[in-house]
């Protein structure tokens, strides 16, 4: 059966509904309500008039209380979050496990930093003018926090995004993954059942790129969170207004460096969960590994051996170590990209092929050329470069 989500924000919805589907097997998921800009303006309208009334804001002990409980509730319902998380994001139900752990750590960590975040006295009487004074800082929020997240973590992304908003005392308008919504709506729902009134985190859904850009520009905003790639980061920076602070998580290539005295034995298993880990669609997914030339040949046949080894398929499954890549486009990019290297002169040492349509095998390459995709580029993929 279909689910439908609608908007969890003080907004008119679109005309258009986001559809969800598995990336394993193309079943149609959800649908999601949607906004157009005047529906995103309104729901940033909504956040900034609490931020803009004190008498409005939640009190520390309210947001202690909401953040405690709130992952109570989540730990109980780990199971059921789990198997929404695998289904539209496709990580492994074991992997998917360990998710939901770090995203309860994570929310009472932000609550325990109520009790800890604090201002500080800073000395005085160091000089005439500060003689008989007291001076002291005060921890206060920085204003509307709009999120736009990831699909590769549906859970705990929202968590790292949202948690910190809350526990500040910040109204915030999240924006999850196209791909996997579903996840921060419940994520979402769970809060508010746990306290938190629902304009203080604003659930908005949208598809168009015109959207996204018109509402980090919007002068209401006093914080930016994005997780996602770092072309569209960087642009989404350079169209905040004046005075607005952000953080940005982009990608990466993990480079990793084996040393000559190396215990090889003990770094196979860990270099290979690090590169196929949920597909290789990680910021820190290990896509290079550096080795002396005496052992590059061994390290990446047995890189190979070990990804050979592992189960690629149904996510929801016990057994799968490897799920599927988001997108079917992205099995095609992969392969394209893995292709190349071996045409320009990599050697391949495992895998390199598609496994049906949505799935890839684990794959390693031994010294791709300097010019080629998987060297120069974040390959996103299940692919691991190993260079003498």
């Amino acid at each position: 059966m279909t689910a439908h989500y609608s908007l969890m924000a003080d907004a008119r919805p679109g005309d258009n509904a986001l559809h969800v589907y598995s990336p394993f097997d193309g079943t149609l998921l959800a649908e999601v309500d949607t906004v157009d800009e005047q529906g995103g303006r309104q729901a940033l309208a909504r956040a900034h008039e609490l931020y803009a009334s004190r008498q409005l804001w939640l009190e520390p002990s309210q947001r202690l209380e909401i953040l405690t409980t709130a992952a109570t509730r989540l730990a109980e319902q780990a199971d059921r979050l789990a198997d929404i998380a695998l289904k539209e994001g496709g990580k492994p139900l074991v992997d998917t496990r360990v998710e939901l752990a770090r995203a309860v750590d994570g929310l009472r960590l932000c609550a325990q930093c109520i009790r800890t975040g604090h201002g500080e006295e800073i000395p005085m009487g160091i000089n005439p003018a500060s003689r008989g004074r007291l001076a002291l800082t005060h921890h206060e929020p920085i204003g509307v926090v709009l999120a736009y997240s990831a699909f590769n973590h549906p859970i705990n992304l929202i968590v790292h995004q949202v948690g910190p908003a809350i526990a500040a005392g910040c109204p915030v308008v999240v924006k999850p993954a196209s791909e996997t919504p579903m996840s921060c709506y419940e994520l979402v729902r769970i809060l508010q059942e746990a306290g938190l009134p629902p304009e203080w985190c604003q659930v908005i859904s949208t598809a168009s790129h015109e959207v996204s850009e018109a509402l980090v520009s919007d002068p209401r905003v006093g914080f930016f969170s994005f997780i996602g790639s770092a072309g569209v980061g960087w642009r989404l920076r350079s169209q905040l207004a004046p005075g607005a602070r952000c953080a940005l998580e982009h990608g990466g290539i993990a480079p990793v460096l084996i040393a000559e005295d190396a215990d090889i034995d003990a770094a196979i298993p860990l270099l290979a969960k690090g590169g196929f880990y949920h597909a290789g669609q990680v910021c820190i997914s290990v896509q290079r590994v550096y080795c002396p030339a005496a052992i590059a040949e061994q390290v990446a046949a047995r890189l190979a051996e070990a990804g050979a080894a592992m189960v690629v398929g149904d996510p929801a499954l016990e057994t799968t170590d490897v799920g599927p890549l988001i997108r079917q486009r992205e099995v095609e990019r992969i392969d394209g990209a893995v292709k190349a290297a071996v045409a320009s002169g990599a050697r391949l040492m495992g895998g390199g092929e598609p496994i049906g349509e949505r799935c890839y095998a684990p794959t390693v390459l031994l010294n791709p050329p300097a010019d080629a995709e998987v060297t120069c580029h974040e390959i996103f993929g299940p692919v691991i470069s190993v260079y003498a």
